[in-house]
């Protein structure tokens, strides 16, 4: 971890305050790995605007926590709370309390794979991602095909509103 980082959920440890401040949301990013400024131009700015966006589109205020953190790392989380020993690209983690929405990992080396097999820049992956996080931890999920599309559809407009390519167009 990075110097005056914390880990997921204590946001004290950096010195900011949890849940809400204005009645805004309050995001804190951790990059517990610095590779990400190697793939990313200031991943930490980009995935705050981008959970930003995402609660702004959802109409949702609260705390949230993003881990820009490796494999290895996304790969234990995933093992520990949903019993799959591999990593995946982003997790999300309801806190379920009152001012704190919860926290959200994503993994470096799936989102880098993941943007050169679809021939799309890191950055622009990593902004959809912690988008896609940000809508679960306000209530939004994509199980059913219904719910799937409206996601897709307030993804799009987030990226949108971001400047970056909609990650749904060309997808089959």
């Amino acid at each position: 971890m990075e110097p005056g980082s914390c880990r997921p959920g204590d946001r004290r440890a950096n010195g900011a305050g949890a849940g809400l401040r204005d009645g805004k949301a309050e995001i804190t990013v951790i990059l517990a790995t610095p590779g990400w400024r190697a793939a990313v131009k200031q991943p930490e700015a980009l995935a705050k605007r981008a959970a930003e966006a995402a609660l702004r589109e959802a109409g949702a205020t609260g705390g949230v926590t993003v881990l820009l953190a490796d494999d290895r790392a996304v790969k234990r989380l995933n093992g520990d709370h949903r019993a799959k020993a591999k990593p995946t690209n982003v997790l999300s983690f309801p806190a379920g309390v009152p001012g704190n929405l919860g926290d959200i990992a994503v993994a470096l080396g799936v989102v880098v794979r993941e943007a050169r097999q679809a021939r799309r820049r890191a950055s622009d992956h990593l902004a959809h991602l912690v988008a896609h996080g940000a809508l679960h931890l306000a209530g939004h999920d994509h199980l059913a095909v219904g719910e799937a599309r409206r996601m897709e559809r307030a993804e799009s407009r987030i990226m949108r509103r971001l400047g970056r390519p909609n990650p749904w167009r060309g997808a089959t």
